[in-house]
């Protein structure tokens, strides 16, 4: 059986370093891994999308449109960009988060929040306020780490060594406010 997570997010909100530490740590857990990643205009605010895909063997790391087992969007309008890629049933986790993009910057297109936040709780998604507890922590960019252990722990992923593989692959000065993100993270989905 073949587990398939979609990462998605804006350019600069950390979806690849969250993506490449979960493949690191479904790797040590000994399971085939495929990633894909793509960083459309990510430079400039654009969409980021990340498919990790693991189980016994894997064949291919693209995820088909309704194929996801599980969607992470970290801002809320990629959330519904990508939804058609969610399968039936399947768990939706959403920054409750906003970035405007250039469209709504140059007064082009606006950003209907009332619509998108009535499509999220109409879809069931479980919105986490991620970027808030980011600040509280004293670094706003351990948002996509506080979406890795919400994500670790819907999956039930915990006995993976995740502060091993936090500290191994994020900068020396970072290890222990990652590692306090990681649990935040957790955190949000206890009970589920």
């Amino acid at each position: 059986m073949t587990n398939s997570i979609l990462l998605v997010g804006v350019g600069g909100q950390g979806t690849i370093l969250a993506s490449k530490l979960l493949t690191i740590g479904l790797m040590e857990a000994g399971y085939d891994v495929k990633m894909s990643e793509i960083h459309g205009m990510s430079q400039r605010g654009g969409s980021v999308s990340s498919q990790v895909r693991y189980g016994d063997k894997v064949y291919s790391p693209v995820i088909e449109i309704g194929g996801a087992d599980i969607l992470v969007s970290f801002e809320k309008m990629e959330a519904l960009r990508w939804l058609k890629y969610l399968k039936s049933g399947g768990k939706l986790i959403v920054n409750d988060y906003k970035i405007n993009s250039m469209p709504i910057i140059t007064g082009k297109a606006n950003y209907l929040e009332d619509e998108i936040n009535e499509e999220l709780k109409r879809v069931g998604a479980r919105l986490v306020d991620a970027s808030n507890d980011a600040i509280k922590l004293g670094n706003p960019k351990t948002m996509n780490i506080i979406l890795l252990g919400s994500l670790v722990k819907s999956m039930n992923l915990e006995n993976i060594d995740w502060n091993k593989i936090i500290s191994d692959n994020v900068k020396k000065e970072f290890i222990d406010i990652n590692i306090k993100a990681f649990e935040v993270g957790m955190n949000l989905v206890k009970g589920e």
